[in-house]
């Protein structure tokens, strides 16, 4: 005998890391929840209760099991990691749960880099207002294929940029962290880049990309971008768009420690771009290869899920934000 299916019931979800941001959002739910009830109506929470693996995203989990019990806005509250997997929860086996649901997101972590794209407000009351007032914009997500942590096949989506080289040493350094947290996320990526970047050597990668770029470059830091910002709000794809359904490549050659000392400002303001040491083009798809047997680690989206080789794609329109 069949069984009829369980009738879905349309409702806002939140997706809540309660530790982002070195537990603020635990510990402030109640406060979030209010001000998002009071814009949204009732809002259906649920709590990761477990840090990801190279092959399990708890967000990621809980967000499809609310699309498919009937969720039409998913709302990601903690930093850019938890925003991460959220977009991860939106598919299955390749495929979107349900294309006509909504992300929004409230950043409560530590970088909070994928808002400053859309000029989302840092502050809790006037991001909320942003989603309340529904304003919708499809942006692109990026499709990237890697070796995980633990020597196995990764796949993954990421909403704002994917990078490897220092950055992939850097965020490890970031989310180990806990003293630097404490004041804010700018200053933990500054602490945790000068830490890394005095003994980081770059790397050759062989890069190829959909768009004619083949070439063996001695890779600093590699950012394959959605957004605009990364590292606790450096402008490292000032020309990035999110819906022009193409990445911008930013490449950093031959980078040494005093270039991240004399270079900093040049990374806020996204005048980098200007240096002679910095290679940036446009591309559908990139594939990144080490020459030789260095491990070249990835930064996803503020989280550290592998390495290289790895295949980055764009797919166009692939999701509906509310900013």
């Amino acid at each position: 005998m069949s069984q009829t299916p369980p009738t879905l019931t349309p409702h806002v979800a939140a997706i809540v890391n309660p530790r982002s941001g070195g537990g603020r959002t635990g510990r402030g739910w109640r406060l979030i929840n209010d001000a998002l009830e009071a814009e949204l109506g009732p809002v259906r929470a649920q709590f990761t209760t477990s840090t990801s693996t190279p092959h399990y995203l708890p967000a990621a989990e809980l967000t499809r099991n609310a699309l498919k019990s009937g969720a039409q806005l998913v709302i990601a509250v903690g930093g850019d990691g938890t925003i991460n997997e959220v977009v991860n929860g939106f598919f299955e086996n390749g495929t979107a749960i349900n294309p006509d649901a909504h992300l929004a997101i409230l950043n409560t972590g530590t970088g909070g880099d994928f808002r400053k794209t859309f000029d989302m407000p840092a502050e809790l009351e006037g991001c909320v207002k942003r989603i309340g007032a529904g304003t919708t914009r499809q942006i692109d997500l990026g499709r990237l294929t890697f070796v995980s942590e633990d020597g196995g096949a990764g796949t993954r989506y990421f909403n704002n940029i994917a990078s490897f080289g220092l950055s992939g040493d850097v965020v490890r350094a970031v989310n180990r962290a806990s003293f630097s947290k404490l004041f804010g996320g700018a200053f933990a990526f500054l602490w945790a880049t000068l830490a890394t970047a005095w003994r980081y050597k770059p790397h050759a990668v062989r890069l190829q990309s959909d768009t004619g770029f083949d070439d063996t470059l001695n890779v600093g830091m590699c950012a394959v971008a959605n957004g605009r910002f990364f590292g606790g709000g450096m402008m490292i794809a000032p020309d990035a768009e999110p819906d022009d359904g193409i990445f911008d490549v930013v490449i950093m050659r031959d980078t040494k420690f005093s270039d991240m000392l004399t270079g900093s400002g040049a990374l806020r303001d996204g005048t980098h771009l200007q240096n002679p040491k910095v290679l940036h083009f446009q591309a559908r798809t990139l594939t990144a290869t080490p020459v030789g047997a260095a491990h070249v680690r990835l930064d996803v989206d503020g989280e550290a899920p592998g390495r290289l080789p790895a295949r980055f794609e764009i797919l166009p329109a692939a999701i509906t934000l509310r900013c």
